[in-house]
């Protein structure tokens, strides 16, 4: 089978039929691993007009690191739940290209395949990488005539509140400052240390509430069972503040930060034997639809005027401690999940 012969499939099979409409390519796969049905957007993202019908051909055939593919598959259907394989390489009719394979039971017979493209190449990340290390460098020297001024200001007032929010300020510059270290450094490793995982959170939410432009309501739902990880403290307070950050830009009134211990955790395409999971719910306007698809990636934004960077820079966090970044939204009710692995 030539991977351009999926532009003759169909788009439905008995019990099941794929949105036309959808940018995200997707096919309807058999138990068998044949492929049943394919979108417009799957067709053309493998490359063009089709020379020949491919119904029923095997789904491996598109595998350029086989067997992959088919292991994951298999484990999609032995387990009836959604299977991730992250960075696999696809056979197309312009070559091998990269993409996360997402591959999500319907029932016990067919199981929905769907391709998340890269969508910055290496060029562009590299722009973008050097962006962001000129910002890091110009923001050094007002972050540094910051902190002077908050040290002052928290001598000088009488108030313990007031004494505790410029506290609060000098905190923030240093992990600013830290952070724009790690960007004129790309490519350091999180600086590991054991973390108790609230006080990280209760440190975002109080910073949630300090940086909100009105009145906030914060609940709170902790698991007290959660273990103590090895994480980069400021890194997660970092990714933490853009999830706050974008439910604000959301038109958010309420925050709820959720902890959970998650055993056996499937993270991506792998298990790990313990995991916490860091949940920021909000009851804002929830996703775009239209951004469903793209939205943890740089310079993807739904705000005019927005950097896009946000919940990139999240995931990316996430996936420096082995972890990851996922989200369920609708209107009033979204609710974005970090995934962190435990190490006991």
């Amino acid at each position: 089978m030539s991977p351009v012969d999926l532009v003759t499939a169909p788009t439905a099979v008995p019990g099941w039929t794929l949105s036309e409409q959808s940018a995200t390519p997707m096919a309807i796969v058999a138990r068998s691993h044949a492929l049943l049905a394919a979108n417009p957007a799957l067709r053309d993202w493998f490359g063009g007009v089709a020379a020949r019908g491919w119904r029923g051909e095997a789904l491996a055939l598109l595998d350029a690191r086989p067997p992959l593919l088919s292991e994951a598959v298999e484990r999609a259907f032995a387990e009836q739940r959604r299977v991730w394989l992250r960075e696999a390489r696809v056979r197309t009719a312009i070559g091998d290209r990269g993409a996360d394979l997402a591959l999500t039971p319907l029932d016990a017979a067919t199981l929905l395949f769907e391709v998340l493209p890269v969508a910055v190449e290496p060029a562009a990340a590299t722009r973008l990488s050097g962006s962001l290390r000129g910002f890091a460098h110009e923001v050094r020297g007002p972050l540094a005539g910051m902190r002077g001024a908050a040290q002052l200001l928290q001598r000088r007032v009488a108030g313990d509140d007031e004494r505790e929010l410029a506290g609060l300020i000098v905190a923030e510059v240093d992990r600013l400052a830290n952070l724009s270290e790690r960007l004129l450094h790309a490519g350091a490793k999180p600086r590991l240390a054991r973390v108790n995982v609230h006080e990280v959170v209760e440190r975002a939410a109080a910073l949630a509430v300090a940086s909100a432009a009105a009145p906030l309501r914060l609940r709170r739902d902790y698991d007290p069972s959660l273990p103590v990880a090895q994480l980069d403290a400021d890194r997660l307070v970092q990714a933490l503040l853009n999830l706050v950050r974008n439910a604000l830009e959301a038109g958010a009134n309420e925050l709820v930060f959720r902890t959970r211990v998650e055993h056996a955790a499937r993270i991506g395409d792998r298990v790990v034997r313990l995991a916490a999971r860091i949940d920021v719910g909000d009851d804002g306007r929830g996703v775009p639809a239209e951004l469903a698809d793209t939205l943890y990636e740089p310079l993807v934004s739904g705000r005019a005027g927005g950097s896009g960077l946000g919940l990139a820079l999240a995931r990316e966090i996430a996936r420096e401690h082995g972890g990851d970044l996922a989200h369920t939204s609708r209107p009033g009710a979204t609710v974005f999940s970090l995934w962190l692995p435990v190490n006991e």
